[in-house]
């Protein structure tokens, strides 16, 4: 947790002519935002997709395949990550449906300064084939059975 960001400014800085996209949780995001103050240092621009559903997403899915019911200090509260990125020089937008996301990427693309995409997702989401509540309860069931 925590590389995309520098990892993405990294990138941009080793090749500036390629886009680069970085895909990051909030809380992924927040172990390393300042490195924006380096990206904007160094005329990198990276597009961050960051995936805002509020929790410590990663943490959060071990503690529901193990101790279903049990979750503890996974919630997060939230920054304004929009004002955060633009108080570093970023272009910064929040994108809360679907069908506002093309055209909220096509103007991060345009950007010079690089951009950060606030995308608001339910908690739900943790991951592409499974959603919170159904990961719990396989988890219960098994314990079940056991």
């Amino acid at each position: 947790m925590g590389y995309g960001v520098p990892a993405a400014i990294a990138a941009k800085v080793a090749s500036p002519e390629r886009t680069v996209v970085c895909f990051a949780g909030d809380g992924d995001f927040q172990m390393n935002c300042q490195e924006l103050a380096t990206a904007l240092q160094h005329g990198a621009q990276p597009i961050i997709l960051l995936l805002n559903n509020g929790i410590y997403g990663t943490i959060r899915a071990h503690q529901e395949r193990h101790y279903p019911a049990r979750v503890s200090g996974t919630e997060m509260v939230n920054p304004d990550f929009v004002a955060l990125a633009k108080a570093y020089g970023f272009h910064a937008e929040r994108v809360d449906t679907t069908g506002d996301f093309a055209a909220a990427f096509e103007r991060a693309l345009a950007s010079k300064t690089g951009a950060l995409l606030d995308l608001n997702i339910s908690l739900e989401a943790l991951t592409p084939r499974q959603t919170l509540s159904e990961m719990r309860q396989a988890a219960l069931s098994k314990k079940e059975q056991a």
